[in-house]
């Protein structure tokens, strides 16, 4: 997590650097605005991006511990049956 981490926080502020440069340009108003707005999506979309495949990451490390805790239930569940018939052996020999 601390890569993501760091990334975000690159991405943060490259995105105060970018607001804070045009905000102090010489430009008219409207064309700071829409120039603080394309800025400010094209990073919302970077950050969605980020955000979705970090999500994907860990649906899919999520799945394979699921299905590898499945499959150590199954195993120990098929160990205790065994150990359950050789205890049904021993007393019946008793």
């Amino acid at each position: 997590m601390k890569t993501s981490n760091t990334i975000l926080g690159i991405l943060g502020a490259a995105a105060a650097g970018a607001f804070l440069g045009v905000l102090f340009a010489p430009d008219k108003g409207s064309n700071t605005r829409k120039k603080i707005s394309d800025k400010s999506k094209d990073y919302g979309d970077k950050a969605k991006a980020k955000f979705d495949d970090i999500v994907s990451t860990i649906t899919s490390n999520g799945k394979d511990i699921i299905e590898e805790g499945k499959a150590k239930f199954n195993q120990a569940k098929e160990d205790f049956n065994t150990i359950k018939d050789e205890a049904k052996t021993v007393k019946t020999n008793y």
